[in-house]
């Protein structure tokens, strides 16, 4: 093995270590392959950068863009009018038909962004109707990823794939070349996931925040007494600022409150503090500070209510203080951030109480989180318990970055002339790709065009909403294709793994192939395996003598559907994180899904050898 080959390995394998753990975000992962690559000079500088102007990398961010304005012009939401009344539908009827949905619109928009907009339609569902929100999200995640299979603009594997073929000389994939091959997958996914439906949890997310948060016995309401010895004394020399134990989250002052009041702010009789403590520190501090306990926190709201009858109804209403739980997406400006910036992010008057941390490989079970939340750094897919005013929760359900995992009226475009432009261009996008009048890439920027030209899209949207860590990660992964290819690791691995099959049928090596790639998309992202399987593919085919199309396919389907665990898909992630379902759920569910496709998808492109 020459030093090169060993030096790609190495890489390879640090890489797969790192997204597996998650001890770095992967657009960090994607910079520190970037510059290993051309340090060791297994890649030229030109060909370390050529990611960010490679063609399936412009397309995806050019698609994710045109996302942006569909999700932002109410152009999704319009699609799935009308849901609500398929409420009457027995389970056995809802999941397809949910399913069938998710996967058509899927084909041709963003699948992250599709499962979004269902997330909130089903999270309505199941507080007006009672259906069971556990029954449907995992389903929708899995359609939606079988749909994006059925067209090539349909996920960003797709276009990797298709972009890794043609730089190495294989014909490029006709739009609906391989939809038939999606359309029996499709049908497979639904039939096995609606039989297989009755093993899925029958919970909803959040029935209630103060149990599910385990804060309803936490969250109390003191008053200072007269001859309490706060009276007097600044917040920073009391035990509200250095016991660890004791959270002050406000202070409420002749019906003013104020959220995380300041260190410098002077306690007076008569102030009424809202404080998180187990219930051993409340009695303990009530006796010692001289404090009368009244309501929880929880119920704060009744009594400002009736505090305030010569306020206007209106304004008592928009005082009203509520508990919101929200989710964090991929590309959010919270990521990275800590809870303490929340005022940076025009969220003044929202106040956390808690966060659930996601779920990953290194930790497997969720973890609540209820002190030092200021410094608490936040990823995707955290879920964070917030209490805040009518007023600003308006402000927050239009916040770019979040799902509220609580019932509300899902935003309404407020322009329908920008609606109708918006889904019309679409509909042009899709016709001139799909026609062949122009690329995709092509009829992509010319749709971004046009919707800039009709004020459908605004720039600042595109800094905010769009997920740039999935464009650094395709950025980062094809110079490592190029350095396989480079040093020859693909012909490497090629030649061994024929050397291992040897003396098998060309329809075993397909099908191990297939199978090699959905396990590795189960370890690291969709879009990583493709990049690293795509040039193998090709050897192998090569070294078969035998056409590269039905081994470029498996590497494809393999790569997408990787249902057995939350980990190699992006919207398996979102659900996973919900808190309804277990590692079991996606273990058992997808991996029966994964080997009848796997099965299924190596006898039907066994017939293009």
């Amino acid at each position: 093995m020459d030093l090169a080959i060993l030096e790609v390995f190495i890489i390879l394998g640090v890489t797969i270590f790192l997204f597996v753990t998650e001890l770095f975000p992967v657009d960090k992962i994607a910079i520190f392959i970037i510059v290993s690559l051309i340090l060791l000079g297994l890649v030229t500088p030109e060909e370390g950068i050529s990611g960010f102007s490679n063609t399936a990398t412009i397309t995806v961010l050019a698609l994710m863009i045109i996302a942006v304005a569909l999700e932002d012009n109410g152009v999704i939401a319009w699609f799935t009018d009308g849901l609500q009344r398929l409420s009457i539908l027995p389970l056995l009827l809802l999941i397809p038909t949910f399913m069938f949905l998710t996967a058509g619109i899927s084909a041709f928009i963003s699948t992250t962004a599709v499962v979004i907009v269902f997330i909130k339609i089903i999270f309505q569902l199941a507080e007006r109707y009672g259906i069971a929100a556990g029954k449907l999200l995992l389903p929708v995640s899995f359609a939606g990823i079988l749909g994006g299979s059925c067209t090539l603009m349909g996920t960003s594997t797709n276009l990797i794939v298709n972009s890794v073929a043609q730089n190495r000389g294989v014909e490029k994939l006709g739009f609906f070349e391989f939809a038939w091959f999606g359309l029996i997958f499709l049908v497979i996914g639904i039939v096995v996931v609606t039989i297989a439906s009755k093993f899925l949890p029958k919970k909803n997310v959040s029935e209630r925040l103060e149990v599910d948060y385990e804060i309803n016995n936490l969250i109390t309401t003191v008053t200072i007494n007269s001859n309490s010895p706060l009276v007097g004394k600044a917040i920073q020399d009391t035990f509200l600022f250095k016991d660890p134990e004791v959270t002050l989250l406000k202070l409420i002052r002749n019906h003013v409150v104020t959220n995380a009041p300041g260190r410098y702010i002077t306690l007076a009789e008569q102030d009424k503090l809202v404080v998180m403590a187990d219930l051993e520190n409340i009695e303990r501090i009530s006796q010692e500070e001289n404090l009368t306990r009244a309501s929880k926190a929880l119920q704060t709201t009744e009594t400002f209510s009736k505090d305030q009858k010569n306020k206007s109804e209106q304004e008592t209403k928009e005082t009203q203080i509520q508990l919101v739980e929200v989710l964090v997406l991929p590309g959010s400006a919270f990521v990275g951030s800590t809870l303490n910036n929340l005022k940076r992010l025009k969220l003044e008057g929202a106040l956390p109480i808690a966060i659930k941390k996601r779920k990953n490989i290194r930790n497997t079970t969720e973890r609540l989180i209820r002190k030092d939340l200021n410094q608490i750094r936040i990823k995707p897919g955290d879920r964070i318990l917030l209490e805040i005013t009518q007023t600003e929760l308006n402000t927050l359900e239009n916040l770019e970055g979040i799902v509220i995992l609580k019932m509300h009226e899902p935003f309404k475009a407020k322009n329908n002339k920008r609606k109708y432009i918006t889904a019309t261009i679409l509909l042009a996008v899709i016709a001139m790709a799909a026609s062949g009048l122009l690329s995709i890439l092509a009829s992509s920027l010319t749709g971004i065009g046009l919707l800039l030209a009709t004020n459908s899209l605004e720039m600042n949207k595109i800094y905010h909403k769009v997920d740039w860590q999935i464009f650094f990660l395709l950025a980062g992964m094809i110079p490592l294709g190029v350095a396989m290819t480079n040093s020859g690791a693909d012909l490497w691995l090629s030649e061994h793994l024929l050397a291992l099959f040897e003396g098998r049928n060309n329809l075993f090596i397909l099908g191990a192939l297939f199978l090699i790639t959905m396990i590795l998309s189960g370890s690291i992202s969709n879009n990583a395996t493709a990049v690293i399987m795509a040039p193998i593919a090709i050897s192998v085919a090569s070294g078969l003598n035998l056409p590269a199309k039905p081994f470029i396919l498996a590497v494809m389907f393999a790569a997408n559907f990787s249902f057995f665990t939350p980990v190699g898909y992006q919207t398996n992630t979102l659900i996973y994180n919900l808190g309804i379902y277990r590692f079991k759920h996606f273990l058992i569910l997808g991996g029966i899904l994964s080997i009848i496709l796997c099965v299924a998808g190596t006898f039907l492109l066994a017939t293009l050898l």
